[in-house]
């Protein structure tokens, strides 16, 4: 087992690509402190085990109220206890825009025969819509940047980060430190924050990012009336080699986070479960529940395992 953490789908996406089971829990059920912020308002600590039991157990020991973190929630559950697999006429959404462009038909193939297997387990399909999946990239990358662009202005080689010797005004010693140290996605990912947060442009686009989140939000309470879970592909195509992602432009890697940014956005809780192999790579089935519904999750994921 190993901690993880999650902003956008930072331990879903691994969990899926490599064929082991990762839990990101809901936003505020695990203390964060100790952690290097990315974004406040997203960052979440869960795990990475070969099993869903793993999982489940490492959660029994970090779930729980910290006083050192406020965003933290007074909920303690034994989550491994009983966990039998048991989806006997539960509610499973299929959301039809999790399986449509840019999603590969293999991949969405693998993930719904598993489905179909749910339901002769005795599970009940509905299919469902999350109508604002077509935003939740554009609104996850200004919200998550933006706050970056905040977070990680400390690391200016004064307190925190690589200290040189200065030379000149500040203004030039933190721009040469932060220029020299910090990476070029990083760069890249600060200046999109600055920008969204600038005046003239925080109304326009920070703002605008925050109210669609609300409105995604909405969207998965919506589909939670509806049914006990969401299933879907985890990522829409499985782990490529180095030389393919060498190929994309920034923006078509940031596609690749279609299935897992809106969960995140949500602060809903996700598991991915290792579901069937494509060209003999892994291929991870998502399964999303409503808030503190990591139980429900859990047991699902289960139920996919034993598959």
């Amino acid at each position: 087992m190993a901690l993880a953490e999650s902003t956008g789908g930072s331990i879903s996406c691994p969990a899926s690509f490599c064929g082991v089971v990762g839990l990101t829990p809901t936003y505020g059920l695990v203390s964060r402190w100790g952690l290097i912020d990315y974004a406040n308002s997203l960052d979440k600590i869960g795990v990475i085990g070969k099993k869903v039991e793993d999982t489940a157990l490492m959660l029994d020991v970090i779930a729980g109220q910290d006083k050192k973190d406020f965003t933290s929630v007074r909920r303690k559950g034994n989550y491994s206890k009983s966990l039998k697999g048991d989806v006997k006429g539960l509610k499973i959404g299929v959301p039809r825009e999790y399986f449509g462009e840019g999603v590969d038909k293999d991949v969405s193939k693998a993930v719904m025969d598993a489905v179909g297997k749910l339901e002769n387990l005795g599970a009940r399909i509905v299919r469902v819509s999350l109508p604002m999946t077509k935003y939740v990239v554009s609104a996850y990358y200004i919200i998550a940047c933006s706050e970056a662009s905040t977070n990680l202005a400390k690391f200016c080689g004064m307190r925190y980060g690589k200290e040189e010797s200065i030379v000149g005004d500040y203004n030039r010693y933190f721009s040469k430190v932060r220029g020299e140290y910090f990476g070029e996605e990083a760069k890249r990912r600060l200046l999109l924050g600055t920008f969204s947060r600038m005046a003239g442009y925080r109304d326009k686009y920070y703002l605008k990012a925050m109210q669609v989140r609300t409105k995604i939000i909405q969207d998965f309470k919506l589909a939670f009336k509806r049914c006990g879970v969401l299933v879907s592909p985890t990522m829409p195509v499985i782990a490529q080699k180095f030389s393919e992602i060498e190929k994309l432009i920034p923006v078509q890697q940031y596609m690749m986070d279609v299935l897992t940014v809106g969960p995140n956005l949500a602060g809903i809780p996700q598991l991915s479960v290792p579901c069937g192999l494509v060209k003999g790579m892994p291929v991870g089935m998502h399964i999303l529940g409503d808030h503190l519904e990591e139980r429900k999750v859990l047991e699902v994921g289960k139920a996919v395992e034993e598959l």
